[in-house]
């Protein structure tokens, strides 16, 4: 067994035959600079000499060097990754570089088009995702309140706040309120990021990407109807449209469906917010289904006549590897809660080109597949 002397600069006159620390008592407390480590002559086959000792560093696995290794697999270069972790290219490089020496093998291979793994890349990144996953449930787990039994962090795209899940912390409140709560806001990347970290518990998107490691559910589906408080409306090119940014993929349907369609004179990023405004100062716009139905049968809004429709689901992200009973729980208020803003269609008018929007209701309809996963099922991606 190596063990360290010590004195700093200790000449080994003193030491015990089987390597126990020198006993002077005139030598002083050891330290970091100039400690040293003792190496049997067993174990290297050459007479007792003297390496120098391994710090702490060295043994330990750091969580932020493996939540480095992710950010750069999900970024695909250290230029990227520093971006998103917000810290410079050379603390990411320091940081790779103490990964590899403790690993003693290369995670990257480093090239002007970005990083990419190595065969020990690829095995331990696997295992950097239990590790950062692992950390962050213990550290929510210990900051769990008084008074409670667990604690969960849950984060959302800002249009989903209003009603959605807001109603879901209504419903958390009255069904479960021994359980703590994090919410926050965020972009659909970040969010799954966060997800597939551990440092979020569900990530509710509209349009999730492919992660290892994550189980997405489907919650609801939604129909995003143009509307208008002009008749005389046809389309997005009119001066009082606004335009509510509603994703990415809503961009590239709506983007495909309007060619013509360039900047608009008013981009909202809620579309609670951007309803109320449309519905007291008037003008067009894309919102859903559901929330536009009370102001469409009172007549303070319209349907626009042959605009296309754009399927909308909403689905809640969460690890495959969590299985607690606070996530069943706050699952199963998410589908109540869904269910609860009623049936997709009811009774919206959808009128046909130059049809009247008080003649008969009929279904809204999809401008893409079906989706084959119902609301409540979930499937790994």
């Amino acid at each position: 067994m190596a063990l360290a002397c010590e004195r700093d600069g200790c000449d080994l006159q003193n030491h015990s035959p089987t390597f126990l620390p020198c006993f002077r008592r005139d030598h002083p407390k050891r330290t970091r600079r100039m400690q040293q480590t003792l190496v049997p002559a067993r174990l290297t086959g050459f007479p007792a000499k003297l390496l120098p000792a391994r710090s702490r560093k060295d043994t330990a696995m750091d969580i932020e060097l493996a939540r480095t290794f992710l950010a750069i697999v999900e970024a695909g270069s250290f230029v990227r990754a520093a971006e998103r972790l917000n810290v410079t290219q050379t603390t990411v490089s320091a940081r790779v570089r103490s990964l590899e020496d403790q690993l003693r093998r290369p995670v990257f291979v480093r090239a002007k088009a970005g990083a990419t793994l190595t065969p020990a890349g690829e095995h331990f990144q696997r295992f950097a995702r239990t590790l950062v996953q692992v950390w962050e449930r213990a550290r929510h787990q210990v900051a769990v309140p008084a008074g409670r039994r667990a604690i969960l962090s849950v984060g959302g795209e800002l249009s989903l706040w209003s009603p959605l899940l807001l109603n879901w912390m209504v419903w958390m409140r009255r069904n479960a309120a021994d359980v703590a709560l994090q919410t926050q806001v965020g972009v659909p990347d970040a969010l799954l990021r966060q997800a597939s970290e551990g440092v979020l518990d569900i990530a509710v998107v509209y349009a999730p990407r492919q992660s290892p490691g994550l189980r997405v559910e489907k919650i609801m589906e939604e129909r995003l109807i143009l509307v208008t408080t002009d008749p005389a409306t046809s389309d997005v090119l009119g001066r009082d449209y606004v335009y509510v940014d509603w994703g990415e993929e809503f961009a590239a349907h709506h983007g495909m469906s309007f060619p013509q369609f360039s900047t608009p004179g008013l981009f909202v990023g809620l579309g609670p917010l951007a309803l109320n405004y449309v519905i007291q100062v008037g003008g067009a716009g894309y919102f859903r289904a559901r929330a536009i139905r009370p102001h469409v049968a009172e007549g303070r809004l319209k349907v626009v006549p042959g605009a296309p429709e754009f399927t909308h689901p909403v689905y809640a992200v969460y690890s495959e590897g969590v299985d607690g009973e606070a996530l069943s729980v706050a699952l199963k208020g998410l589908r109540e809660v869904a269910e609860a803003e009623g049936p997709l269609a009811g009774d919206i008018v959808t009128p046909a080109p130059g049809q009247a929007t008080s003649g008969p209701a009929r279904s809204l309809r999809q401008t893409s597949e079906p989706q084959s996963m119902q609301p409540g099922e979930a499937e790994p991606v």
